[in-house]
């Protein structure tokens, strides 16, 4: 099936089975004893999961090196080129230029923290400054300068 950026019943499909095989990838982890004593394993799964598909931009079931610096770009820390290579490899182990979602849950739930895990895991706490405000501050009188 080719891709059909203009959406309708081909994209929704599409989705569908996307969600289908990360389902799936989601249960193997479920029963590996490797991951038994992760604690609230099926939650942090589906988490990963919403995080994993919102940067496979290009709805291939990778994240390639686009995705990555796009994703970095949204958290608010743009990478140099030679930096994302570093990180798809740590990820990889530099077998592929693409992250499976296999190679994510790994990174995620693994011992080892890699420079995107580590990323990935603080973004809330980088993004919790609240709103800013937009246009020109508010004129003020000299009484309530500081």
């Amino acid at each position: 099936m080719s891709f059909d950026p203009q959406g309708g019943r081909a994209f929704g499909l599409l989705k569908a089975q996307q969600e289908e095989a990360l389902d799936s990838i989601n249960q193997e982890f479920l029963v590996d004893p490797k991951y038994s004593d992760v604690e609230d394993l099926d939650s942090k799964l589906e988490a990963f999961k919403k995080k994993y598909v919102e940067f496979d931009r290009n709805d291939h079931g990778d994240i390639d090196m686009m995705g990555l610096k796009r994703m970095l770009e949204k958290l608010g820390v743009a990478k140099t080129h030679l930096e994302l290579k570093k990180m798809m490899s740590e990820v990889t182990g530099g077998a592929t230029e693409t992250i499976s979602y296999k190679d994510f849950i790994r990174m995620m739930l693994g011992k080892r923290n890699s420079i995107l895990k580590l990323i990935l895991m603080y973004e809330g706490m980088a993004k919790d400054d609240g709103e800013k405000p937009s246009g020109p501050p508010p004129k003020k009188k000299i009484n309530e300068l500081p």
